[in-house]
């Protein structure tokens, strides 16, 4: 398929009976396909056009799917990324519809290769997980017609799609009163990048569970993280450098924690009887730290079902129940945190 009317050989072009018929790529994708998801009435429209050009679709190459997703990521260098692909990828196999997952790195050129590649494949939704679109290109996918949802958003919703998130404001009051029900009063934070929605709503949750147990602020108790085991191994090293280092730790993410971990052992502390430690994802590797994480779990997986589950209804014309989707969160206690020494 070609942006144009015709490609060289002088035959017409979906892209061309989209603009003819007044709708979008994927609809008239369907409609060649087969799929049974299209009005009559637009079908009709369709299968007009195509007999008057003499459109005959090409050969499919063999282990061809009709549907197709695309799962669209800032990076993949995380397990995080991969219990998100895991979710979309069995809901997606049900459905029949294959997946095609992207990085872009947060770089405008990769953003725009992708947007490319997406319309001479005529995918039928876009799920787009934790990246900030540029407007422009969002407008070209609503041109198009393509349904688009966001998983973990940013920011606050500037695009007007779906968002499906987690309870990360109440992980973040659970991770913290688990602490301070074990008797830590001096409790750090390895926070996540300020810019990211999960990260302040943690943040928030580890404050109001210290406010409401009475425990003013101490700012040098919070110290910023990118969510990576390196960053979190250097936060933990500047907590252990204060004049009165703190008994217990939350890390916004299980790789932070995992980082903490390495450097308490590095200093020759021990978890948790010198420093207690607790961790935000439940990845399915924390289990198997040494010791195993308390953490608190995140539904990575349901959240990529359900973003699949949104755009199959968003491609029948339904829309969601819900413009923003909360999953909840939950403390799993495991061998990392206990009393103060």
């Amino acid at each position: 398929m070609g942006s144009g009317g015709a490609d060289p050989g002088g035959r017409v072009t979906i892209t061309e009976i989209a603009r003819q018929a007044g709708v979008s790529v994927p609809t008239v994708s369907r409609v060649v396909n087969g799929r049974s998801d299209v009005s009559p009435r637009t079908r009709a429209r369709i299968e007009d056009l195509l007999r008057r050009h003499g459109y005959r679709k090409r050969p499919a190459a063999p282990g061809t799917r009709a549907a197709l997703l695309d799962l669209v990521f800032n990076d993949l260098d995380s397990p995080w990324a991969v219990e998100i692909i895991r979710g979309v990828e069995e809901v997606a196999h049900a459905a029949g519809v294959g997946t095609v997952v992207s990085a872009i790195h947060g770089r405008s050129g990769d953003a725009r290769e992708w947007m490319r590649n997406l319309r001479a494949r005529a995918s039928d939704g876009v799920v787009l997980v934790t990246s900030a679109l540029d407007p422009t290109l969002h407008e070209e996918l609503q041109i198009l017609g393509v349904p688009l949802v966001v998983v973990d958003p940013a920011g606050s919703p500037a695009l007007d799609a779906p968002t499906i998130g987690a309870a990360n404001w109440a992980g973040g009051l659970a991770a913290t009163e688990h602490l301070l029900s074990l008797g830590h009063r001096r409790i750090g934070l390895i926070a996540g990048p300020p810019r990211l929605l999960c990260s302040r709503a943690r943040l928030d949750g580890y404050r109001a569970a210290l406010e409401g147990a009475g425990i003013p602020r101490d700012p040098s108790l919070v110290v910023p993280g990118d969510f990576r085991p390196e960053s979190g191994f250097t936060a933990c090293g500047t907590l252990l450098d204060l004049p009165e280092p703190p008994t217990a730790l939350f890390a916004a993410s299980d790789q932070m924690a995992l980082g903490a971990i390495e450097a308490l052992r590095r200093r020759g502390l021990r978890v948790p009887q010198d420093m207690s430690v607790v961790g935000f994802d439940d990845l399915p590797e924390v289990r198997w730290s040494a010791p195993p994480l308390t953490t608190i779990r995140q539904p990575l997986a349901d959240m990529g079902k359900l973003a699949v589950r949104t755009v199959l209804r968003m491609t029948r014309d339904e829309q969601p129940d819900s413009p923003r989707v909360e999953l909840g969160t939950g403390l799993v206690v495991r061998a990392s945190t206990a009393p103060p020494a």
